[in-house]
């Protein structure tokens, strides 16, 4: 995890009151930010959080409205090549040329920065891509697709990596050879912005979070502040036989959030003595009864869920 001393080393990376809209959408709300060199950072967040624009606008792909970015102390504007140079990124879909091979593909971009065969060699055999020099990108599956992604995006050994919603849609196995591969990167001192609704994700690879929802940031720092400045400690789970009516939850002051169906419900608690028996005392009024119920710690999408009323994986 991150040390205390991150506050008086100069940062790598500064947002200082970012704001972006499109038409009538703001996508990111007067957003401040310091990132500092060789450190893995989560943005988590549900579809429509503003955490891609707000990566798009540090890679320098969207202009902010308002606010400054400043990466290794310069700005986008008249330092597009020197910071093109140390920066290493994978978009949310990445498309390649169907017809053309892994190691064409990775040469293909090696060639953009004027880097030849070693280096395309070295990137396929970091992502686990060796096997597969020969095979066509349509034959690829999406976890070797995604691989590809990053080989390309390692090809000029960045300092800064940044990631959009790199194993979105991939199956455990698929996001866990990615997620190795960037355990590794970060033994070499590389600093990482990932985008991610996994919280597990965040959790494995980073040493800060970042929650954001509506274009803001809810909460930040490593999962053990989260956690503790939440306040929160554990959550109530339960399911009813009967399916309640939504409007006899207009009264409840237990902040209850219910599934699509509301048959079942969670709330994150702080004192259990004094909120289980509130649940019980609501349920009672209510006329409905308990078929199951559980007790466990909080987690990040607990948190998430009780300051939005939404999952982060909505």
């Amino acid at each position: 995890m991150v040390n205390h001393t991150q506050n008086i080393r100069q940062s790598l990376i500064e947002v200082q009151n970012v704001k972006k809209s499109f038409k009538d959408i703001k996508a990111v709300k007067g957003v401040n930010l310091s990132i500092f060199a060789g450190e893995f950072i989560a943005v988590l967040g549900p579809n429509g959080a503003g955490k891609t624009t707000l990566v798009e606008m540090i890679e320098g792909i969207q202009l902010p409205d308002e606010g400054k970015i400043i990466i290794s102390g310069k700005e986008w504007k008249n330092h597009e090549k020197e910071l093109h140079k140390i920066i290493g990124l994978s978009l949310q879909e990445t498309r390649f040329v169907d017809k053309l091979t892994t190691f064409e593909t990775t040469r293909l971009f090696a060639s953009f920065y004027g880097l030849g065969n070693n280096r395309v060699n070295e990137v396929l055999e970091l992502v686990g891509l060796n096997d597969k020099k020969k095979a066509y990108v349509n034959n690829l599956s999406g976890g070797q697709r995604q691989r590809l992604a990053l080989a390309v995006a390692l090809l000029n050994k960045p300092g800064i990596l940044l990631l959009d919603e790199p194993t979105s849609g991939l199956d455990p196995n698929a996001r866990r050879e990615i997620w190795n591969i960037l355990l590794q990167l970060k033994k070499e001192n590389t600093s990482l912005i990932l985008t991610t609704h996994y919280m597990e994700e965040a959790e494995i690879l980073c040493d800060r979070i970042i929650i954001m929802d509506k274009g803001q940031i809810l909460a930040q720092g490593t999962l053990e502040e989260i956690l503790k400045q939440s306040g929160k400690k554990e959550v109530i789970e339960f399911t009813l036989h009967e399916k309640i009516n939504s409007g006899d939850l207009t009264n409840s002051t237990l902040h209850i959030n219910w599934n699509n169906n509301l048959e079942t419900g969670s709330i994150v608690i702080e004192d259990i003595q004094l909120q289980m028996s509130g649940l019980f005392e609501f349920l009672k009024n209510k006329n409905l009864t308990i078929n199951r119920f559980d007790y466990r710690r909080v987690t990040l999408d607990d948190i998430f869920t009780s300051m939005t009323g939404r999952h982060l994986n909505e």
